[in-house]
């Protein structure tokens, strides 16, 4: 246990800060597709973007994120934007967020970005965001999958139990618009109209910091500088 704590108290800190500091991502980091046409009338949909190396160029920006479906298509001269909650809901979740993960027909590669907002590196729950096992004890669901005919239903279930006010949040390619399995048979086209979503947040999977994003500025965490704001 002593040789243990040593060896803690040795690697010292190792959480890295929010908003990252320039330079600190990885060359081959992808964010935010470079459109390259001159017209200035070139469209991509992030929603519906794999993010392979085969589809393009890519930047820095892990922003990705939106308030609605619509905002993650994007031209050459502009990326999405994520508006702030209410007032009145970022007063109730601003200093304490509990999320319900919702795997609705997923490859589980946005899942393991999730779970890896939890760890020492990205700590989500510095920010006082944290998942939970029940949707009875969440404030919202975070949706990732296709959502396939199997997990529609419980998909809903699941939304219905967790009680008001609740925000959903939309997490990968595969919940906006069906990722690569669009038009199978057995996968959807992402959430259903039913369920109303919050944020959405494109990414083949999402990079932690994309997710961390979207969820500070869903919250008002986050100044539209970049620059992290005080919780509410």
């Amino acid at each position: 246990m002593l040789e243990f704590l040593r060896t803690r108290l040795a690697q010292g800190t190792q959480t890295s800060p929010f908003p990252p500091a320039d330079g600190a991502l990885p060359e081959r980091f992808r964010g935010r597709p470079v459109i390259t046409t001159g017209s200035g009338r070139a469209e991509l949909d992030l929603g519906a973007c794999l993010f392979s190396p085969e589809e393009g160029e890519y930047g820095h920006d892990y922003g990705l994120s939106s308030r609605t479906r619509e905002g993650l298509v994007v031209r050459s001269d502009q990326g999405p934007a994520v508006g702030s909650l209410e007032p009145v809901m970022q007063r109730l979740l601003g200093r304490s967020l509990r999320l319900r993960s919702v795997v609705a027909g997923s490859c589980n590669g946005c899942e393991s970005e999730l779970v890896a907002t939890g760890n020492v590196v990205f700590d989500l729950a510095r920010f006082g965001v944290q998942f939970v096992a029940s949707p009875r004890h969440a404030d919202g669901i975070v949706i990732t999958g296709a959502v396939n005919a199997n997990m529609r239903d419980a998909l809903e279930d699941t939304y219905a139990a967790v009680p008001d006010p609740r925000i959903v949040i939309a997490v990968g390619a595969c919940a906006a618009s069906g990722g690569p399995f669009r038009g199978s048979p057995e996968a959807g086209t992402g959430v259903p109209s039913s369920i109303p979503v919050d944020l959405w947040i494109a990414g083949c999977p999402p990079h932690p910091l994309t997710i961390l994003d979207g969820i500070l500025r869903l919250l008002g965490r986050i100044e539209s500088s970049g620059r992290m704001g005080r919780a509410r």
